[in-house]
């Protein structure tokens, strides 16, 4: 669980404030302010968002098919990550699932949208780091959320 272990690890640090040129330490930490597990249960629901979506293949597929193609494949690949505004995301998950997300994190929807539009291409970044989705993708998002869910004690 090599790579999970880094993706959760850094999830600390970037929190405590070691976050340099770290988009996604930078929205974790904002959102989390002092509180390391704020950012975590951001994480937990990212990757639940992944889980009840088909995984890794099927979120990017949803992306591919809602005519974000080109975002989706720069978030798998090496280059730079393509940015998607809260709107696509509800365009692509529907505005029950973002509600259901806001609810979960206690904040608006259009907060959550926000978070969850720059955390997703990040945590699918990180779990694609050869430019491409590994065969054992839908193992590694079961143990990043169990593990998530451990460490908050749910």
């Amino acid at each position: 669980m090599g790579l999970l272990d880094g993706i959760i690890g850094n999830v600390g640090a970037m929190l405590s404030g070691n976050q340099s040129q770290n988009p996604l330490g930078d929205v974790l930490g904002g959102l989390a302010g002092n509180n390391p597990r704020g950012g975590n249960s951001l994480l937990q629901i990212a990757f639940a968002l992944l889980q009840q979506n088909g995984g890794l293949d099927g979120v990017l597929n949803k992306f591919r098919q809602g005519g974000m193609a080109e975002q989706a494949d720069s978030w798998v690949s090496t280059g730079q990550n393509m940015g998607i505004s809260a709107e696509q995301l509800q365009q692509i998950f529907g505005s029950p699932a973002m509600g259901n997300i806001a609810s979960k994190l206690g904040m608006s929807e259009d907060q959550a949208g926000t978070a969850m539009s720059q955390v997703l291409p990040e945590l699918i970044n990180h779990l694609t780091p050869q430019g491409q989705v590994p065969e054992n993708s839908n193992d590694m998002i079961a143990e990043g959320l169990d593990a998530l869910t451990k460490s908050l004690g749910r």
